[in-house]
């Protein structure tokens, strides 16, 4: 069988932590930010841990188990 490839928008996009656990980046952080309020940009700011489904999916584009 042969070896798959890392899907590179994804390695750009998320972080799989020492514990298996996937972060990256909240959404709604991109544009239209002049009708957001700062406390609502800055809660956005850093990363966040994706839920089940969407880790699994990363993961599996990612080629990790």
């Amino acid at each position: 069988m042969p070896k798959l490839k890392t899907h590179s928008g994804t390695k750009d996009r998320v972080k799989i932590t020492k514990n298996g656990k996937v972060r990256a980046g909240h959404p709604n952080k991109n544009h239209f930010l002049q009708k957001k309020s700062g406390a609502r940009k800055r809660s956005l700011a850093g990363l966040t841990t994706l839920g089940k489904v969407n880790a699994a999916s990363a993961k599996k584009r990612l080629g990790v188990k």
